[in-house]
């Protein structure tokens, strides 16, 4: 029986693919045939390297061949790899393999030249450690930020260790492919139905205001609140839901604090009376309270209601007869007046602030163009027989409409500005008195109806479903009393109202993970 040569992808005890006999020769012919053939690879240079691979395979060493050609191939794509990543290099190799580091894209010069900071900056001296750190070169400013910041934190962040980070995310890869079944994830949206929430202490549990509140708002960034009432009062507590510790409380005299908020960037409280001409601001940076006796270009006898402007450091304040005031906050003086039919009850900006809703007693809302000082819209709210709120949402979807019938009607922003009879997407109908305050979530998944004239009268609509969440308030369980204001933290995270007992119950809102 004739030897047969194993192919390299054969294994042991699994039958071969039967191979084609040859045909027979004369085994002298044969052997002359291979002498020949030597002969003439012999000329041709028998130490080529290419030339004993042929002779190999010419004299029978397949199975050598082939592990070689084998081993080429995988040499030859090595330096392939190695080609196209060749800015990329190894700096150093430990257990987990090898780091690679690229090139950076700019270096700028100036960067490695030795300045000095001076500290004594009222936003660097906290990074002081002593008289003797005055000033501080670039490099150590920089290490001593990353001190502080690693010292709030706990220590570094696993976001900030990318071969960590990678590391974990192959093996997070190589879990998704060990197993099988369903992965289609969870929507992060917000579900209708149940509002998972938790009751808090209430914000400003270490100093409750002696008489009714009129405001609450959380800090833009800070993790901080701030309520005012008639007790003549505007207090600062820092949030984390289980004590709420005061941080500062300001006393106005003679000023029973009607509306209080916070400037764009956070770093000024506004807060307006209930008949004085006058307002206050109050730097928190530097803990100055400034009275505002005179505003250039404003004739009105007081300055109650105002709202801020989201993409400036402008006040839109209310007046009387129907006019509405655009203020700036630096010059102090008036730089747009605006003119609507009636008395306004409520107004509200776009997203970007260059639009203005104002709802008249009437029931009838103007859409201002800020820029042109232009009213682009007007339309009558359906059903509506006299306005008290208004409120737009921040992506710029939705507008809310209240009235004194306790109606709210919810309408599209688009269709507001093209229609001069948009019909309402939904109308609210689950409070019995009047709508006084109007307050959509940061991410408009949420509207807050409330209204002063009745205990418990707070609804949280759901949007886009537009049903109203059945859990809360908690019935047959008086917490949140008559409430004049309420407010969503930056995040949604937590959810306060100003109440007409002084207090700011707090609520945990569990579906959103940030404050």
């Amino acid at each position: 029986m004739e030897d047969v040569i194993k192919l390299p992808g054969t294994e042991d005890g699994k039958p071969a693919r039967k191979r084609v006999r040859a045909p027979k020769c004369d085994p002298r012919e044969e052997e002359e045939t291979r002498r020949r053939h030597a002969e003439r690879l012999s000329v041709l240079g028998g130490e080529d390297r290419s030339v004993r691979l042929l002779e190999e395979l010419v004299f029978g060493a397949e199975e050598e061949l082939l592990e070689r050609l084998v081993e080429e191939d995988e040499e030859e794509q090595a330096g392939a790899l190695l080609v196209e990543d060749g800015d990329v290099s190894c700096d150093s190799e430990d257990d987990d393999g090898c780091v690679q580091t690229r090139k950076a894209a700019w270096v700028d010069d100036d960067d490695e030249q030795e300045e000095e900071v001076d500290m004594k900056h009222r936003y660097r001296r906290d990074l002081m450690k002593g008289e003797a750190e005055l000033s501080m070169s670039n490099q150590k400013l920089q290490e001593r930020m990353r001190e502080q910041f690693q010292k709030a934190m706990g220590g570094a962040p696993s976001w900030a260790d990318a071969k960590r980070k990678k590391k974990a995310d192959d093996d997070e890869d190589d879990e998704l492919m060990r197993r099988t079944g369903n992965f289609v994830a969870s929507s992060d949206r917000l579900p209708s139905g149940i509002l998972r929430m938790k009751k808090c202490l209430h914000a400003n549990s270490s100093r409750p205001s002696e008489d009714r509140l009129s405001a609450v708002q959380f800090h833009p960034s800070a993790q901080v609140v701030m309520t005012a009432g008639l007790d003549q009062s505007v207090s600062l507590f820092q949030v984390d839901g289980k004590t709420n510790p005061k941080i500062q409380s300001i006393h106005l005299e003679r000023f029973p604090v009607h509306r209080a908020r916070f400037s764009l960037g956070g770093d000024t409280v506004i807060a307006t009376g209930l008949k004085n001409k006058v307002f206050y601001l109050y730097d928190m940076m530097e803990g100055r309270v400034t009275p505002v006796h005179n505003v250039r270009g404003l004739k009105e006898a007081r300055v109650k209601e105002f709202s801020v402007r989201p993409d400036g450091g402008e006040l839109l304040l209310t007046g009387t007869n129907g006019y509405l005031h655009l203020l700036t906050l630096k010059t102090k003086e008036v730089v747009l007046s605006l003119k609507v039919n009636g008395d306004v009850v409520g107004v509200a900006f776009s997203q970007d602030g260059s639009k203005v809703f104002a709802n008249s007693e009437d029931g009838e809302v103007f859409v201002w163009d800020v820029r042109s000082s232009r009213c682009v819209s007007r339309f009558t709210d359906e059903g509506c027989v006299k306005g008290t709120s208004i409120a737009a949402s921040p992506d710029g979807q939705y507008l809310a409409c209240g009235s004194q019938s306790g109606v709210v009607n919810v309408y599209s922003q688009e269709a507001c500005f093209n229609s001069a009879q948009p019909r309402p997407l939904k109308a609210v109908m689950n409070l019995l008195t009047s709508a006084t305050c109007l307050t959509f979530n940061p991410s408009s998944e949420i509207l807050a109806i409330a209204s002063r004239a009745e205990d418990e009268a707070v609804r949280l609509l759901h949007l886009p479903s537009f049903t109203v969440f059945s859990n809360f308030p908690v019935s047959k369980r008086k917490i949140i009393y008559r409430t004049s204001c309420l407010d969503f933290s930056p995040h949604s995270g937590f959810l306060s109202l100003a109440n007409n007992k002084g207090h700011a119950p707090l609520f945990r809102l569990l579906h959103y993970k940030d404050f």
